[in-house]
C-alpha cells in the first residue's frame, strides 16, 4: 500500500470500538461537536478543504463508513443489514458515545448523507441539527427511475447486481471505473476538483476487492432494506423534526430527478437549503461556498 498523505494535520487519529466493527475516524478543532459523513466512491478525506473552517467553531469528527477507508468491514449477511443505512446510523451512534458525545450535529455526502437522514429519523434525539448534500431520499430515487435518471445513475443497478458480478468488472481495473466515476459527477466532467493527494486516497481503497464488495453491499442494501425503511416511514408520515439543510450542487445528481427543497419538505418538518454552484462533490468543487453554508447553518 502506498504511503497516503495526512490532508489533517494536527488532528487526533481514533479507531473507535463499536458492535458493527471499529469506525476510523480524524477529531479536530474545539466547540460542540460535529459528525461529518462522506459518500461513494470515497472516504473520510472528501471534507479536507471545508474542514478547517468548520473547526474553527465545531470539535470536527471525520469518519469512515463502516466498509470504507479504513473503518472495518463487517461481514453481510443474504439482507446486507451491516450495510443498510440503520444498520450504519446504528454503528455511528455507538461511536459518538464512544467519543462522549450523545448529542451532536451531523453532516452527510452523497451515501453518508443517507446515513444521516435514516439516524435523524430513527435517532432524532442524537441530534441537533442536520445538513444532507445532493441526494434525495433514497425511496425518490427509486420511485423516479424513468429512462433518463437510470442513465444518470446506472450505477444504483449495476453496484446492486448480485455477488461476485460488479464486484469482478470493478477490480478488472478499478483504477479506471474509479476515475470515471467522480469524473463524470463534477460539473466539469473532470478529476480537476480533486486534490492528488485525495485522489490517492480514493483509489487506493477502490483497489481492495474486500472494500469494493463492501461499497457493492452498502448499494445492495440500498435497493433492497433502506428504499423498504424509507417507504414505511414516508406511508406512515413520519418526518424528520430537527432543523435541516439541504445543499445541492447546481449540475449535481439531487438536481437531476426534481426540486430538491421541494422534495425535502415532504421528508422534514423544519427544512430549508440552496443550490451550491458545482456538480456531486460540493465540499471539493467548490469549498468556499460550502464551508459558508454549512457554517451559517450550524453556527446561526
Amino acid at each position: 500500500m502506498p504511503d497516503l498523505a495526512d490532508l489533517f494535520p494536527g488532528y487526533k487519529s481514533e479507531w473507535i470500538s463499536t458492535s458493527g466493527g471499529r469506525i476510523f475516524a480524524r477529531v479536530g478543532g474545539k466547540g460542540p461537536p460535529l459528525l461529518l459523513l462522506h459518500g461513494f466512491p470515497q472516504t473520510h478525506v472528501m471534507w479536507h478543504k471545508v474542514a478547517p473552517q468548520l473547526a474553527e467553531r465545531f470539535t470536527v469528527i471525520v469518519a469512515d463508513l463502516p466498509g470504507y477507508g479504513w473503518s472495518d468491514m463487517p461481514e453481510s449477511d443474504a439482507d446486507h443489514t451491516p450495510y443498510t443505512k440503520r444498520g450504519m446510523a446504528k454503528t455511528l451512534v455507538e461511536a459518538m458515545e464512544q467519543l462522549g458525545h450523545v448529542h451532536f450535529a451531523l453532516a452527510g455526502h452523497d451515501r453518508g448523507a443517507r446515513v444521516s437522514y435514516r439516524l435523524a429519523l430513527d435517532h432524532p434525539g442524537r441530534l441537533s441539527q442536520l445538513a444532507v448534500l445532493d441526494i434525495l431520499p433514497t425511496y425518490e430515487y427509486w420511485a423516479r427511475m424513468d429512462r433518463a435518471y437510470a442513465l444518470k445513475i446506472y450505477h444504483w443497478a449495476f453496484l446492486a447486481q448480485p455477488q461476485p458480478l460488479p464486484e469482478k468488472l470493478i477490480i478488472g481495473d478499478s483504477d479506471a471505473y474509479f476515475r470515471h466515476t467522480l469524473a463524470s459527477w463534477t460539473a466539469t466532467n473532470t478529476l480537476d476538483a480533486f486534490d492528488p493527494r485525495a485522489l490517492a486516497h480514493y483509489l487506493t481503497a477502490g483497489r481492495d476487492p474486500s472494500r469494493v464488495h463492501a461499497m457493492c453491499e452498502d448499494y445492495r442494501a440500498g435497493a433492497y432494506a433502506d428504499f423498504e425503511q424509507d417507504k414505511a416511514d414516508h406511508e406512515a408520515g413520519n418526518t424528520i423534526t430537527v432543523p435541516m439543510l439541504a445543499l445541492w450542487g447546481n449540475a449535481g445528481v439531487a438536481a437531476a430527478a426534481a426540486t430538491p427543497l421541494d422534495t425535502w419538505k415532504t421528508w422534514a418538518s423544519n427544512v430549508t437549503g440552496a443550490p451550491i454552484a458545482s456538480g456531486h462533490f460540493l465540499p471539493e468543487e467548490n469549498p468556499g461556498a460550502t464551508a459558508k453554508a454549512l457554517l451559517e447553518f450550524f453556527a446561526g
